[in-house]
């Protein structure tokens, strides 16, 4: 198997999605001897619902999947049992609470209008072809890291500069993706060498790091001196303000953890949902036609002959365009795959039985 995923690199999740279609929806992968590295894969429904929901408790992400994934800390998507309690915790509180949803609708509308629709202006007078996927990549970057840590590295603008942390995520990802592929020694040997993949992972980890702690000396700074209250509630302050769990500086540690692990869950998974939907848009003129109807259906009379910015609740009556967003969600998922580890055997509702030595 290790063969043909290497060879197609770049197709993995194809190779995988015809191969699920050719064997009923699971397969297993088998791993090197002794090495307890098989891989049961599944998309069938009633699976993925008892490992995530039903039975949520017996399939943490588990160690190896964190030490995978180490550059990117010990955060909300990355952690299990109580630390992932802990965060959810926390979490929770601050997405359901009103003044963050605003801050979140303010930033998204104010990154449309001054950063994603002058490029693409610009790009059409000049008659210039653009990189949707790398527009929305710093669309995401952009916005998650205002959402999160209350600054905005403005890298969705006319020049669009090339932003090291960005390079960095991208790179670490590549890497990390590898390390999936490779047999653990491979990589664990590279890693204690300091060469190839890894090598380039330290350097990326570094660069993480160091804007994230950046970032959280800033706003502890802003703390102590009591000025950490802002017009918004950015993730970051949340943490800070959590007097039960940050008493020293200790806690830095989780604030970056928290700060990677966000920005990497909202940078991509951004980027991915946009870039697939506009896509599979482009392919169906017939969906093209309907969405741009409902949109000029939904302008006020007065702005009709306008350029027109949607602002919440009239984007909330968007119909079409909703069921449109679900679909591209559906076919093309922004995160196409979960690793999970059972700590107790078990069976999933297909029959199939799972394993502690088993992911």
């Amino acid at each position: 198997m290790l063969p043909t995923i290497l060879f197609q690199y770049d197709q993995v999740l194809d190779l995988g999605a015809e191969i699920l279609e050719r064997c009923g929806g699971t397969f297993l992968v088998k791993g090197l001897w002794l090495a307890h590295s098989d891989m049961l894969v599944t998309c069938i429904p009633a699976d993925a619902h008892h490992v995530m929901s039903t039975n949520f408790w017996n399939f943490p992400k588990g160690s190896e999947f964190r030490m995978m994934l180490d550059a990117f800390g010990n955060g909300l998507f990355i952690s299990d049992l109580e630390d992932w309690s802990f965060h959810r915790r926390i979490g929770r509180a601050l997405f359901n609470h009103q003044r963050f949803q605003q801050l979140s609708v303010d930033i998204t509308l104010d990154k449309v209008e001054n950063g994603l629709v002058p490029v693409l202006e610009h790009a059409s007078q000049q008659s210039l072809a653009v990189d949707f996927q790398d527009l929305f990549q710093r669309f995401g970057l952009d916005a998650t890291c205002a959402l999160i840590t209350g600054c905005d590295p403005k890298s969705l603008c006319l020049e669009l500069p090339d932003v090291p942390f960005a390079s960095a995520m991208e790179e670490a990802g590549k890497v990390i993706f590898l390390r999936h592929v490779y047999p653990k020694c491979i990589w664990k040997l590279q890693r204690w060498l300091g060469i190839g993949s890894e090598r380039i992972l330290i350097a990326a980890k570094k660069t993480l790091y160091d804007f994230a702690a950046e970032h959280v000396s800033f706003m502890r700074e802003r703390s102590n001196m009591g000025t950490n209250q802002t017009e918004g509630l950015d993730i970051l302050s949340a943490y800070i303000n959590e007097d039960e769990a940050f008493q020293s500086s200790a806690s830095d540690k989780v604030l970056i953890d928290n700060i990677l692990s966000l920005l990497l869950a909202g940078k991509d998974t951004t980027s991915a949902a946009l870039s697939w939907f506009f896509w599979l848009v482009s392919k169906n003129p017939s969906v093209e036609t309907k969405i741009i109807e409902e949109l000029k259906a939904a302008v006020p009379a007065k702005e009709a002959e306008k350029w027109h910015l949607f602002d919440a609740e009239e984007l909330s009556k968007l119909v079409y365009l909703h069921g449109a967003l679900c679909e591209s969600l559906r076919l093309f998922p922004p995160v196409p795959l979960q690793i999970r580890t059972p700590l107790q055997p078990d069976i999933l509702p297909s029959g199939h039985r799972v394993d502690p030595s088993q992911r």
